[in-house]
């Protein structure tokens, strides 16, 4: 590159790549590393900018690849830059902007380095590349390990380096190198159990900084710092238009490091448009794929143990022997960012596994008295499932579905009062409470579930967390006990619909016996799954809070005929006798009131009627109650999706889509 490389396609020519790749030596002490660091060219700013690069840099690349073997090129380049690492916190200090910008160039020429060696070769190849002996000439596996003494550097770079406007680029260029190490998982289709990953990030040398990694990363992705203006921190363009400073200014200033947060070709989120916080984003799709390794053999994931165990700074008590890798960060900050930040798939991610995970997270949460903040987010994730992906509807559902199995939060949600949510379009909701909201949420994203991609997983998620809070249902909006019925209506035309192709099916199988019969019994069984628990979600209700809810008994009042094929059924004859009781009760105290009653005169009569109803004529049921089970072998799951964000969001567009093994690209 050079001084003098001003152009993505002068790479291909330029006399410090060539020299770099080809078959000659460099020490780590030679100045060529001084010039070839001193380059500058416009940074890529779109997929085609990317593919352009790549293009230019193919030659070189496969070069160095066949000839780093006998000249140990990439390992000199490495000790350069581990060198310089030793001084970067100084030259932080003392704003030294020259030193600051080659060693970033260093680190973003290692980056892209990686990621082609990564994806050209095995593990055991690569490893190869990392232990070349300068003195032989040879590979060794008792010479020292470049690999893991980069990974131990850019933790520490991560975790020790001030995070000051001339050290913004490189930070966001160290945690992205830091993925793209972890990248290997792209190139198997199974889960890796067994990587260079887990050899040096959980055992040796990087282990100590477990927690530091973690912790910093968390805050990095509280804290939201936002990159310092092109410019601002360096040198101005000098009046000839040329020469080193003037490239330091227009090259390096405008985001090198942007090559890595912009992206590549194939991407979804080609069009996407700039990252507020690169540095944030970065840092949480690196603390996710972390949490989400395997284990290793003989020992446990550390990152997750350090994101399972860690306290708020206000708790004062001592952390368990037992508990290792434990740290204290601020809850509140955290809290708030979280609240913030859930209109993107990593961030909801982060919630499920914090509230998952960490019982001191989960606990803090649920004592909130702003819970609104928190779940208005979530419930917005499942008004708009048409325009979300599948993993994020299950996690922001799974997140409803965790906070639900708590009562004291089922209490309180009823008695946070909204005002005109302006994103529920279906009708206007000039007040409701934020637990009507969600059950109107929940409802609506059944009936689209049912209508577009019956997914039974969905159901029945959305269905546990219903069943959760109706013992705690308290004033329910009028118009959320009218959709808690019309699902249930929506449910019987669906039952009574498949009862009738079965019985058409069967007359016809009778002439025909050739002709497979589809499985109409599955479906009917299935429904009638819902149904019950529909029905058992409505008997909960009436037997535990009936005297809170009258415009449920309202709803049931006018919709009473549906309930009446399903009094002799012999699936829902025992659930039904508490609901058939409340219909035949309120409904003889509406006659003897008289005809055409006014919907308040009908309330009225209900209220009345709620306090008279003897309590020991419901039959009592066993308390409704689902709590959220992570599947066998998570990881099969987690691990595809934590990349599929890496590679969707703007920092995963690094890769090319043909090399992608690990998920398929057309994928939601």
């Amino acid at each position: 590159m050079g001084s003098n490389s001003s152009r993505i396609g002068d790479l291909p020519k330029n006399e410090y790549l060539k020299k770099l790749s080809g078959t000659e030596f460099v020490s780590e002490n030679d100045p060529f590393w001084n010039q070839l660091l001193s380059f500058s060219f416009p940074a890529p700013t779109s997929s085609t900018d990317l593919k352009l690069l790549e293009e230019a840099t193919i030659s070189v690349c496969r070069s160095l690849v066949e000839n780093n073997p006998r000249t140990g090129n990439l390992g000199a380049l490495i000790k350069v830059f581990l060198s310089r690492t030793k001084e970067l916190k100084l030259s932080a200090e003392c704003r030294n902007h020259i030193f600051i910008w080659q060693t970033n160039n260093a680190l973003f020429i290692i980056c892209y380095l990686l990621k082609v060696f990564i994806c050209e070769m095995s593990e055991e190849e690569l490893q190869l590349h990392f232990t070349y002996e300068e003195k032989s000439g040879s590979y060794s596996s008792d010479s020292e390990d470049l690999l893991e003494e980069l990974v131990c550097c850019l933790m520490q770079l991560i975790t020790d380096i001030p995070l000051i406007d001339i050290t913004y680029e490189i930070s966001v260029e160290a945690i992205s190198t830091m993925v793209v190490f972890l990248s290997c998982q792209l190139y198997h289709k199974e889960v890796l159990r067994q990587s260079i990953s887990h050899k040096y990030l959980m055992r040796g040398r990087c282990l100590p900084y477990t927690s530091k990694l973690v912790k910093t990363l968390l805050y990095n992705f509280i804290r939201q710092e936002k990159p310092p203006p092109p410019g601002a921190h360096v040198f101005s363009q000098q009046s000839d238009g040329g020469g080193l400073l003037y490239g330091l200014a227009s090259g390096v200033a405008s985001g090198l490091w942007t090559v890595f947060t912009l992206g590549g070709v194939g991407s979804k989120a080609a069009s996407a448009p700039a990252l507020a916080s690169p540095l944030a984003n970065q840092s949480l799709l690196l603390l996710l794929v972390l949490a989400n390794l395997t284990d290793a053999a003989d020992a446990p994931n550390p990152y997750r143990q350090a994101i399972m165990s860690f306290k708020n700074t206000q708790d004062n008590s001592p952390f368990p022997s037992s508990i290792p890798h434990a740290f204290q960060i601020n809850f509140n900050s955290l809290y708030t960012t979280l609240c913030e930040q859930q209109t993107s798939d990593q961030a909801t991610l982060l919630l499920y596994t914090l509230l998952h995970q960490n019982s001191n997270i989960r606990t803090y949460m649920l004592a909130r008295t702003d819970m609104e903040n928190l779940v208005l987010p979530i419930l917005e994730i499942l008004y708009h499932v048409e325009e979300r992906n599948s993993h994020h509807v299950y996690m922001a559902l799974i997140i409803l579905l965790i906070l639900t199995e708590d009562d004291g939060f089922n209490r309180s949600i009823h008695e946070v009062i909204l005002k005109n949510i302006t994103w529920y379009s279906e009708r206007v909701l000039t007040e409701i409470s934020l637990g009507s909201l969600l059950i109107l949420v929940v409802i609506r994203t059944i009936q689209y579930n049912m209508t577009r991609t019956r997914d039974k997983y969905l159901h029945t998620n959305c269905l546990a967390a219903l069943a959760n809070m109706s013992a705690q249902f308290r004033s329910l909006h009028q118009y959320a006990a009218q959709r808690i019925i019309s699902l249930f209506s929506l449910l019987s035309k669906k039952h009574n619909k498949v009862l009738e192709q079965a019985t058409q099916s069967l007359r016809g199988s009778l002439s025909s016996n050739d002709v497979p019969l589809p499985d109409y019994a599955q479906d009917l069984n299935v429904i009638e799954e819902v149904i019950r628990m529909m029905l058992e979600i409505i008997n909960s209700c009436l037997t535990t809070s009936l005297h809170h809810n009258p415009n449920l008994v309202y709803a049931l009042l006018y919709k009473r005929d549906l309930f009446e094929q399903f009094r002799t059924h012999p699936s829902f004859q025992d659930i039904m006798q508490n609901i058939d009781l409340v219909i035949t009760f309120f409904s003889s105290r509406l006659l003897q009131a008289g005809a055409e009653l006014s919907v308040e005169r009908v309330l009225e009569i209900i209220k009345q009627g709620i306090v008279a109803l003897p309590k020991d004529r419901l039959k009592k049921f066993p308390e409704l109650k689902f709590k959220y089970v992570e599947e066998e072998q998570p990881e099969e799951f987690f691990i595809p999706y934590v990349w599929s964000l890496v590679y969707s969001s703007a920092a995963g567009l690094y890769w090319s889509p043909q090399d992608i093994q690990l998920f398929t690209m057309d994928s939601d």
